[in-house]
C-alpha cells in the first residue's frame, strides 16, 4: 500500500485506467450459463457526430447500469455501434466535393460511395474515441456499424420479408420533400416549427360573368398548380357558385368550384384552393373528386415548365414575383399576418415541401397492434410512466412509413425493374432475369432506405452469433431521449415482435434534454454549447459524470452551466482526501480482518456501529434508486453519506482512536465498500484508490457489489448518534454566534433526562473533541448558569457559561448598538411598505424583496435580543 499523492490529478489517472480495462478485456461479455444476462444496446451515434452533453448524459446513465449490474453478478453487455446516418453523412461528403467545385453527379455513384467510405474510415470513429474518454465500458470487440456486410444482409432480409407479406408497397403520394437534401422524409423527420407568415386573400375571377371568389392561402406560389377551388356544401355564402368555372389567375386555366365537407368554413374566407400535387389534404380532395394533378416544382424547389413564365425561379423567389403580378392585376384583396406551422428537414432545417412523388412505404398498423399490446400489458415499461401515454397515442394513430430516400449513401433498395415489361422483382441478391418475363434487361432502384429502417433492427441485428442472440435477447433496458421515441423506440418494438417474436427490451428510460442555465436547448447556432471534452480536460470525467447525474431529476430536463461541474470535482477531491487520510494511518494487517467478526467484538463503539448502520441503509436505498432509474437520487444518497456522515462526522469521531484496531477496520471497510458503490458513477478515481488499498486485486470493476448486512442496521443507534451530533452542532453554533476563539475551550452544562444524559456522558469524549469543550456537567435538574448562552435540541437544554470567555460588557454594548441599528432599518422598511405610493408603483418583485428582507432582519433582531438576555 503506497501513500496517495497530496492532490488528485484526473489527467494522470483516466487514460491509464481506461487502457488497463481495455487491455485486460474487462468490458467483454459472453454467454454464461451460471449468470443472468443483462444487456443494453447503445443508441448508435451518427458517424458524423461528436460528443455533446446529450451524449454525455445518455452514456453516463448506461455506463452506471452496466458497471452496477456487472458488480451485482450479471453477465453485463453494453453493445456499441455507430449509425451510417444517410442524409447527414452524404451532406458532409457533398460539402467536401463542393469545396473543389464538384457535385456528386460529377463523380458518379460508385466513386462517390468510395469517397464516403474513405471519410468514414478517417473520421467515423471520432465519437467512439470520445465516448472512451467519458469512461464508457462498451464491449468494443462487438463494435457494429449499420452498413456492415452482415448487418446489411439483415436489412435486406427484413425488406424482402415485409414485401412478401404485402406490408411494403410502392405508391404515388404526397410526401415530405426536402429541396436542399432532395429526398423524401418521414413525418418524424420533418418536425413542425411555428413561423410568422401571412394569409394572402386572392381574387379568382368567375368565367364569363362579372364577379370573383376570394381564396385565402399561405403559399401563393402553389396556386400555379391549382385544379379546383373547394367550399363546404353547408356554406350559404357559396351554395349558388358550386359547379361554376373560375379562371385561375396568372395561368388562365379553367378550374371548377367543388363542394366537400373537408373544407373548414371558419378558415380564411371559407373557400380554399386545391393543389393536389402540393398538399396532403388537397391530394385527398384530388383523388376524391378526380381532379388533375399538376406538379409545378422540380426536386430542388425550383419551378418547372408547368409554372409557365415563372419557370426557373426558386419557390420563395417565385412567391414574391407572383404577389407583385397579382397586385398589378388588382387581384389581391388583402394580406394579413398569420402564424403558421411548417415542417422542417431535421438535418438541414430547410422548410419542407409537400410533394407528389412515387415512394416506397411500410404498412404500419399491422405491425403496431402487437407493439401496442406489449406496452398495455406491461411487458415493456416506460420510465417515467408518462411516456407510456405518448407512445400509445402515436401508435394508435400511426401512419404508413415512407422508407425510400433519394440519396446514394445507405442500403440500396433490393428492387429491380424490367425495361421490357415494367415488372418489379424484389430479391435479396441481384437477380439475373425479370421474375415476370425473364428478360435480362433489368436495373436496380436508385433509392436507398431510410436510415431508421436499418436502426429499427438494432437490438437483434447487432448479434452475429445465434448463441449470443439467444442469451442476450431480449435486451434489458433502453436508455434514450424523448425526441426519438417515434423515430426509433416504437419501431424497434415493432421490429422485435415481428422478426424475433419477442420484445426487444423490458424497460425504456427516457431522460430529459440538456439545456443551458437559462432553459434554452444547447445548440451551435445559439452558441450556448458546453463541450464535454473541455469539461473532462478541466474537471475530469468523474466530475462531469457525477455532476450531470446529480442535477438530472428523473425524466426532467437538465439545466447546465460550467460552474455546476464544480460539484463533481469537489466531491472527487473529498473522496481523495478522505482516502488519503485513511491510507496514511492504516496498518496493512487490518485490511484482511472480517467485518462481521469485528462487529461483535467489545472494541466496537457507538460511532463505529452508527457509521456501519448508516452505510447499509444508504446501500439499500441506492440499490432501490438505481433499479428504478432514479439516478440523481442514488447520487445524492452516496454524496450525503460519504461527505457528511462518513467524512464530516465519522472520520472526526475516529481521530482520538485512530491507532486502535477496531477504528482502522471500520475506516477501511466503509471506505472500500463506499468505493464499490461509487464505482459505477465515478469509475476512474475509485479504480485509482482501490488499486492503492487493494494492490493484489485485479480491478474494482471485477469486485462484487457490497452485500447487505441487515443485522448492522440499528435505528436505535441512529437516534442516539443524531442526539449526540445535534448537541455538538448546538455548541458549535453558540461558539460561532458569540465569536468564541476556536482555541478557547468552553464548559458545557447539559440538562437531560437520565437515559439521554447517560448516553451523552458515555459519548462526552466526542463532544469535547468536536465542539472544543473542556468540562461537561450533565444533570436532570440542571439550571441555566448566569451569563450563559443556551440552545435546545429535543428535550435537552445546553448552556455555555460566557463569563471569562468573552468581554461581557463590551459584547452587551455591541449588541445594544446592533439592536438599535437593526430596529431603525426595520422601521424604515415598515414605513415604506405602508406607503401606498411605493406598494402600488414599485415592481411586484421589489415589493416582495422588501417584505422578505424585513422578515430576515426581524429574525436576526430576535436572536440579538435573546443573546443580550443571556448576558443579564
Amino acid at each position: 500500500m503506497n501513500d496517495l499523492p497530496s492532490v488528485y490529478n484526473p489527467k494522470l489517472t483516466e487514460e491509464k485506467w481506461y487502457k488497463f480495462w481495455e487491455e485486460n478485456n474487462l468490458f467483454h461479455a459472453r454467454p454464461n450459463s451460471e449468470k443472468k444476462p443483462y444487456c443494453i444496446v447503445i443508441p448508435p451515434p451518427n458517424i458524423t457526430g461528436i460528443l455533446h452533453m446529450g451524449h454525455a448524459l445518455n452514456n453516463t446513465i448506461q455506463d452506471i447500469l452496466i458497471r452496477y449490474k456487472k458488480m451485482k453478478g450479471f453477465e453485463a453487455l453494453w453493445m456499441p455501434g455507430t449509425d451510417h446516418a444517410g442524409i447527414a453523412t452524404q451532406n458532409v461528403v457533398e460539402k467536401k466535393l463542393a469545396s473543389g467545385g464538384k457535385k456528386r453527379q460529377d463523380v458518379g455513384r460508385e466513386k462517390f460511395l468510395e469517397l464516403v467510405w474513405q471519410w468514414r474510415e478517417e473520421y467515423g470513429s471520432t465519437i467512439i474515441k470520445q465516448l472512451k474518454k467519458l469512461g464508457s465500458s462498451c464491449d468494443w470487440e462487438r463494435l457494429r456499424f449499420t452498413m456492415d456486410e452482415e448487418y446489411s444482409k439483415s436489412v435486406l432480409d427484413v425488406f424482402v420479408s415485409l414485401y412478401e407479406k404485402g406490408l411494403i408497397y410502392r405508391g404515388n403520394y404526397i410526401i415530405n420533400w426536402c429541396p436542399r437534401c432532395q429526398t423524401a422524409l418521414s413525418d418524424e423527420e420533418a418536425p413542425h416549427h411555428e413561423l410568422d407568415g401571412s394569409l394572402y386573400h386572392i381574387k379568382y375571377p368567375l368565367k364569363g360573368v362579372k364577379g370573383h371568389i376570394i381564396v385565402a392561402t399561405t403559399r401563393p406560389e402553389t396556386m400555379l398548380g391549382d385544379t379546383a377551388v373547394a367550399v363546404n356544401p353547408k356554406d350559404k355564402r357559396y351554395k349558388k357558385l358550386i359547379g361554376q368555372t373560375l379562371v385561375l389567375p396568372l395561368v388562365n386555366r379553367e378550374i371548377k368550384i367543388i363542394a366537400d365537407d373537408m373544407v373548414d368554413m371558419k378558415f380564411g374566407t371559407g373557400a380554399v384552393k386545391v393543389t393536389p400535387a402540393h398538399d396532403p389534404n388537397d391530394y385527398a380532395l384530388g383523388k376524391k373528386h378526380n381532379l388533375e394533378f399538376v406538379n409545378i416544382m422540380n426536386p430542388d424547389g425550383v419551378l418547372n415548365e408547368n409554372a409557365g413564365e415563372y419557370k426557373g425561379m426558386d419557390r420563395f423567389e417565385a412567391r414574391q414575383v407572383i404577389l407583385e403580378d397579382l397586385k398589378e392585376a388588382k387581384l389581391i384583396e388583402k394580406i394579413e399576418p398569420h402564424k403558421l406551422s411548417a415542417g422542417h428537414c431535421y438535418r438541414c432545417h430547410t422548410i419542407i415541401e409537400p410533394y407528389l412523388s412515387k415512394q416506397w412505404f411500410v404498412k404500419m398498423k399491422p405491425l403496431a397492434r402487437p407493439a401496442i399490446e406489449a406496452v398495455k400489458k406491461g411487458k415493456i415499461k416506460f420510465y417515467p410512466d408518462r411516456w407510456t401515454k405518448v407512445y400509445l397515442n402515436w401508435m394508435e394513430n400511426i401512419q404508413d412509413w415512407c422508407i425510400s430516400r433519394q440519396i446514394w449513401w445507405g442500403h440500396r433498395l433490393p428492387v429491380y425493374y424490367c425495361k421490357k415489361c415494367a415488372g418489379v422483382t424484389v430479391s435479396r441478391i441481384r437477380p439475373e432475369n425479370c421474375s415476370k418475363c425473364k428478360s435480362a434487361d433489368i436495373y436496380q432502384d436508385e433509392d436507398v432506405l431510410d436510415t431508421w429502417f436499418s436502426s429499427w433492427l438494432w437490438p437483434f441485428a447487432t448479434f452475429r452469433d445465434k448463441s449470443d442472440l439467444k442469451y442476450f435477447y431480449p435486451t434489458s433496458a433502453l436508455i434514450t431521449a424523448q425526441e426519438i421515441i417515434f423515430f426509433w423506440v416504437a419501431r424497434m418494438i415493432m421490429a422485435g415482435l415481428e422478426f424475433q417474436k419477442a420484445i426487444p427490451f423490458k424497460d425504456v428510460y427516457i431522460h430529459g434534454t440538456v439545456r443551458d442555465d437559462t432553459g434554452k436547448k444547447m445548440s451551435k447556432s445559439l452558441g450556448n454549447i458546453i463541450d464535454p471534452l473541455e469539461i473532462i480536460d478541466e474537471f475530469g470525467a468523474d466530475a462531469l459524470r457525477f455532476s450531470i447525474i446529480s442535477i438530472t431529476a428523473v425524466g426532467q430536463d437538465v439545466f447546465l452551466s460550467k460552474q455546476k461541474f464544480e460539484l463533481g470535482r469537489n466531491f472527487a477531491n473529498k473522496i481523495w482526501n478522505a482516502s488519503r487520510f485513511i491510507v496514511t494511518n492504516l496498518k496493512p494487517e487490518n485490511v484482511k480482518v472480517d467485518l462481521c467478526v469485528s462487529y461483535t467484538s467489545p472494541g466496537m463503539n457507538l460511532a463505529d456501529k452508527w457509521i456501519l448502520s448508516r452505510f447499509y441503509q444508504m446501500l439499500g436505498n441506492v440499490e432501490k434508486a438505481v433499479d428504478n432509474y432514479r439516478f440523481n437520487e442514488a447520487a445524492g444518497l452516496i454524496y450525503e453519506f460519504f461527505w457528511h456522515e462518513f467524512c464530516d462526522w465519522y472520520i472526526e469521531f475516529s481521530k482520538p482512536y485512530i491507532n486502535e484496531t477496531h477504528t482502522q477496520i471500520v475506516l477501511y471497510k466503509v471506505l472500500e465498500k463506499s468505493l464499490r458503490v461509487l464505482h459505477p458513477f465515478m469509475p476512474f478515481i475509485t479504480e485509482e484508490i482501490w488499486n492503492n488499498i487493494n494492490p493484489q486485486q485485479k480491478s474494482i470493476m471485477t469486485e462484487k457489489w457490497p452485500h447487505a448486512q441487515e443485522q448492522m442496521i440499528n435505528k436505535k443507534i441512529d437516534t442516539q448518534m443524531q442526539l449526540l451530533m445535534d448537541a455538538i452542532i448546538i455548541i458549535r453554533n453558540i461558539r460561532a454566534s458569540w465569536n468564541i476563539n476556536p482555541k478557547v475551550l468552553v464548559n458545557a452544562v447539559i440538562k437531560a433526562k437520565q437515559k439521554a444524559g447517560q448516553m451523552l456522558m458515555d459519548a462526552q469524549v466526542y463532544i469535547k473533541n468536536l465542539a472544543r469543550v473542556e468540562a461537561i456537567t450533565i444533570e436532570e435538574a440542571a439550571k441555566k448558569p448566569p451569563k450563559s448562552a443556551a440552545g435546545v435540541v429535543g428535550d435537552i437544554e445546553i448552556y455555555i457559561p460566557l463569563e471569562g470567555i468573552i468581554d461581557l460588557k463590551g459584547e452587551s454594548q455591541r449588541l445594544l448598538k446592533k439592536i438599535d441599528e437593526l430596529s431603525g432599518v426595520i422601521k424604515g422598511i415598515e414605513s415604506r411598505l405602508k406607503n401606498k405610493n411605493f406598494t402600488s408603483r414599485a415592481p411586484a418583485e421589489i415589493v416582495e424583496k422588501e417584505r422578505a428582507r424585513k422578515t430576515e432582519l426581524a429574525d436576526t433582531l430576535k436572536r440579538l435580543k435573546d443573546n443580550l438576555k443571556d448576558l443579564e
